[in-house]
């Protein structure tokens, strides 16, 4: 940020207020004299408007520098697949039948 540009707003600001209070004092108006109060106001307006935006846009600093944004990239997650070592096989109670009437429960591994 530099100083020089701002001290150019205050003085460009300054005279435009030295020119205005000039305006004024130079054809004050009387209570017959309706054109020159309107006149009068006109000019301060417009001045003073021109004071205020350049207050205002001189008080702005510069757009900041481009600057790309940093991309960020997910790589997918590794999937593992391990394959069985072997059958699994676990226990089951399974009815046995002795005879036409009687049966009996037996545990019985059963593998897949």
């Amino acid at each position: 940020m530099s100083l020089n540009g701002s001290f150019t707003t205050i003085r460009a600001g300054a005279a435009a207020l030295a020119a205005t209070l000039v305006l004024g004092a130079v054809a004050p108006a009387t209570a017959r004299d309706q054109t020159g109060a309107i006149v009068g106001g006109l000019a301060a307006g417009v001045v003073g408007g021109m004071v205020g935006s350049a207050l205002v846009n001189g008080a702005n600093p510069p757009p900041p520098e481009y600057r790309p944004r940093r991309v960020v990239v997910e790589e997918p997650e590794t999937i593992v697949v391990r394959e069985r070592r072997g059958p699994i096989c676990h226990y089951e109670r399974r009815k046995e039948w002795l005879g036409d009437g009687e049966f009996t429960y037996r545990r019985v591994e059963v593998c897949e």
